[in-house]
């Protein structure tokens, strides 16, 4: 390891017990409460032992990971133990795991679920019959926790549902109880369950194709680093995360900082819509290992940290798996690579609350300046980047920024990766160029729409680029291009609704969705967003009233979430005002 991150490895001295005198007397104990030793044995049978240099503060989420798959929940006992062996307040523990939606903090006696269905209430899930599927699944599943979850990036199979951390899409109520049946008797954390994406090209296959012989040759230095670089500056390729940020800039920022320089990898996509970050890890995840170890040679950076969200366990399976061959039969020298494992917090997609869950703490964003690139993970300089960002990597240097950049519609230039759901007719992402406009990419790359609907309204960016009607679907989709409606492109996370739903109940499930994952850092935010949500559902908006909080959320909110939020609330206002009276 290359950081020992806040002195909290091996060496970490254990705290001196805290006793009370009287007199000369010894009449007190050690203050708060103590582990016994059952909990304590169990808590080190699953973390290991300080010399492994498994107690760093950072890993707190992954050992609270372990135990909440092993004991379906997090029991009190297993709190003060852990405390305890990586020697950090119980309250600093307990403020962590409360603060993640995939944590289920147990009370002494308390039992967890033995499985848990979490049924998506996203919004292309809700358009597809979640409401319907979540109203029938209790009296069906008996004992089984079923409980509404927040998008988990299965978009294009809705009605999506996670049975224990095995996905179901296009889910019947018949399916999910099969799947319950098949889950039963099955361990929470099941490596078994990687079967989804068998089909993906392993490390052998993709070293037979080439592939990492262009991390090699820039590790080696028979590659120039400043030729890598501007061969990205010339593509023009922009962070694909949403910000769209020059990437060649941002390696070139990095660069240029004091060493250790670190790098983060945000594949933590949780805005509703979006799933092209799975759709590609799904299929060549070493297309973006080779991509993340030429970013990391250029910009200099000793470790990486990759980020991957939880709803996505087959991914991570493989994943684990594909990092292992990578590093037993490393093609050029490595810098220390560690996957670690979101808890089920949109926040942490925003790259420095991203930042603070990998060192082990909330996901609560950071207040800037200073920018991760001077001052991020553990301190150091930090470039962070979008997992497609790096996907594309390979093929812009090796055919060259033109082939990226020879892309295009309506004067925009390269290549984008629409998160196509909703009311089409074949959902799924689409690799199309950038520029193109809505009504082009539906009848060219998803078949037109579903049957039975016509073309009423979009959200081009998810739940935070706001919604825009059928009279726009002929603006190009880039980046700059619908700030002039009031709209933003994003990740490219594009929902069609048809002429049978209401921009009113889009805007409101996005609402509830922001209020829901609000990390409450900012009152803004926190209650800005639970206050909206409630006007909202009323028959006849509170349209001063909702502005006033649109004003204040945009204006005052530490990060983009609390700022994006009024976005769909004023796209209705301005183009859909017939359905809020």
């Amino acid at each position: 390891m290359p950081f020992d991150r806040d002195s909290q490895g091996p060496a970490a001295v254990q705290p001196v017990p805290i006793r009370l005198y009287r007199g000369g007397e010894r009449v007190g104990k050690l203050k708060g409460r103590q582990p016994g030793d059952e909990a304590l044995a169990e808590v080190r049978t699953l973390i290991g032992s300080p010399q492994a240099g498994s107690h760093r503060r950072d890993l707190l989420i992954e050992h609270l990971h372990a135990l909440n798959d092993t004991f379906r929940g997090l029991h009190d006992r297993h709190l003060v133990a852990l405390a305890r062996e990586m020697n950090i307040p119980m309250a600093e523990v307990y403020e962590v795991a409360s603060f993640y939606h995939h944590f289920e903090i147990l009370r002494d006696g308390e039992q967890g679920a033995a499985l848990t269905v979490r049924v998506c209430d996203g919004l292309s899930c809700d358009m597809a019959g979640a409401r319907d599927l979540m109203a029938r699944l209790p009296a069906m599943l008996g004992g089984v926790k079923v409980i509404p979850a927040p998008c988990i990036g299965r978009c294009e199979q809705a009605p999506a549902a996670l049975v224990g951390q095995v996905a179901v899409q296009r889910a019947t109520p018949e399916a999910v109880v099969n799947a319950v049946m098949q889950e039963g008797m099955r361990p929470l954390f099941d490596q078994g369950n990687a079967a989804a994406v068998a089909s993906h090209i392993g490390y052998e296959e993709y070293r037979e194709d080439g592939g990492y012989s262009l991390a090699a040759a820039v590790v080696n230095g028979e590659e120039d680093a400043e030729f890598i670089l501007k061969q990205m500056e010339d593509s023009g390729l922009r962070g694909l995360g949403g910000a769209g940020f020059p990437a060649g800039r941002k390696w070139r920022i990095v660069r240029e900082q004091p060493a250790p320089r670190l790098m983060a990898v945000n594949i933590d996509e949780g805005e509703p819509g979006t799933f092209k970050d799975r759709h590609y890890l799904e299929r060549d995840p070493h297309r973006f290992l080779e991509g993340m170890l030429v970013a990391a040679q250029v910009a200099g950076t000793e470790a990486i940290y990759i980020y991957l969200r939880d709803e996505y366990h087959e991914c991570r399976v493989m994943l684990e798996a594909e990092l292992a061959a990578l590093k037993g039969d490393p093609p050029c020298p490595l810098p220390h690579i560690e996957l670690r494992r979101g808890a089920g917090a949109y926040i942490c997609g925003e790259e420095s609350a991203m930042i603070e869950s990998i060192e082990g703490k909330r996901g609560e964003p950071r207040m800037r300046p200073p920018y991760i690139a001077q001052v991020g993970l553990f301190g150091r300089p930090t470039l962070e980047h979008n997992f497609e960002t790096l996907y594309w990597v390979r093929d812009i240097v090796q055919k060259g920024p033109q082939w990226f950049s020879g892309f295009g519609r309506n004067g925009r230039k390269g290549l984008r990766s629409f998160s196509v759901s909703g009311r089409v007719a074949q959902p799924g992402v689409k690799l199309a160029p950038a520029g193109i406009t809505l009504r082009e990419l539906v009848e060219e790359y998803c078949g037109g729409m579903a049957e039975g609907h016509e073309l009423y309204a979009y959200l081009p960016g998810g739940a935070s680029g706001g919604i825009l009607p059928a009279s726009l679907a002929d603006e190009p989709l880039d980046f700059d291009t619908l700030q002039p409606h009031g709209c933003f492109i994003g990740s490219a996370a594009i929902i069609v609704l048809g002429q049978r739903d209401k921009a009113r109940d889009a805007a409101l499930n996005m609402m509830r969705f922001f209020a829901h994952e609000s990390c409450g850092q900012c009152t803004p935010c926190r209650v800005g967003t639970a206050k909206a949500a409630k006007l909202m559902e009323a028959p006849r908006w509170d349209n001063a009233t909702l502005e006033d909080l649109n004003i204040v959320m945009a204006d005052a909110s530490i990060c983009g979430l609390g700022q994006a939020a009024p976005n769909p609330v004023r796209c209705v206002q301005k183009y859909f005002p017939h359905e809020i009276g």
